[in-house]
């Protein structure tokens, strides 16, 4: 599949939908982990789910996948990856009710963080290798009830607890989240490859739907 290099507030790597161009389609919004930060887009490309799509078929969803400076985190450019999710629904036809957003170890905070602040965007969070920012409350993960939630870990990630993340399924399930927590019994940190590349998950990627309930 052929996967755009694109510049703008941040730059992106942008693909397609394979379906017809008249029927809105979902969009995978991918953050990308601390080490491939910097000004190189080809390097999002080496593993996890950019090279997934890169390397398929046109797949059922547009994929969009912004690159952070060197130093920098995506709490912190929050505002600008939903202008740049704004504008490509502007321009493309994307269903907005249909938005996904996963996120690999620093991508994950960055996922958690901007879904909490934004539960009315996103119709799924699929959370990778990441821990769950500790300057998020609980009642900020209570906005997250009305997204299906999908969690991947390493059983030896030397990075992150199988504990500590329970602990946070335990609450998201405890405001009526609904979660699903995978852990790779043989998986380290970097798990990206297998998560992405199974097919449950990228039928999952298209099947969700915002549900009405969050934008009241």
């Amino acid at each position: 599949m052929s996967i755009e290099h694109r510049s703008g507030l941040l730059p992106y790597l942008f693909a397609i939908a394979s379906e017809d161009t008249n029927k809105p389609a979902p969009l995978v919004l991918f953050l990308h982990g601390a080490r491939d930060r910097g000004n190189d887009l080809n390097v999002l490309l080496k593993w996890g789910l950019p090279r997934f799509v890169n390397e398929s078929s046109p797949l059922p969803y547009f994929f969009l996948a912004p690159q952070l400076p060197e130093g920098q985190t995506w709490i912190e450019r929050e505002s600008d990856v939903i202008a740049l999710l704004d504008n490509l629904i502007a321009s493309r036809p994307i269903d907005p009710s249909r938005v996904i957003l996963s996120g690999f170890s620093l991508g994950t905070a960055g996922a958690w963080h901007i879904a909490a602040s934004h539960p009315d965007r996103f119709a799924g969070l699929v959370a990778v290798s990441g821990r769950v920012p500790k300057t998020l409350e609980t009642s900020q993960l209570a906005a997250l009830k009305e997204i299906p939630i999908q969690i991947f870990q390493g059983a030896k990630d030397e990075k992150l607890s199988v504990e500590d993340t329970q602990q946070i399924v335990d609450t998201l399930r405890g405001v009526g989240g609904i979660v699903d927590f995978t852990v790779l019994p043989e998986g380290d940190h970097f798990i990206a490859d297998e998560v992405y590349g199974d097919s449950k998950l990228q039928k999952w990627l298209i099947s969700q739907t915002r549900r009405a309930s969050v934008a009241v």
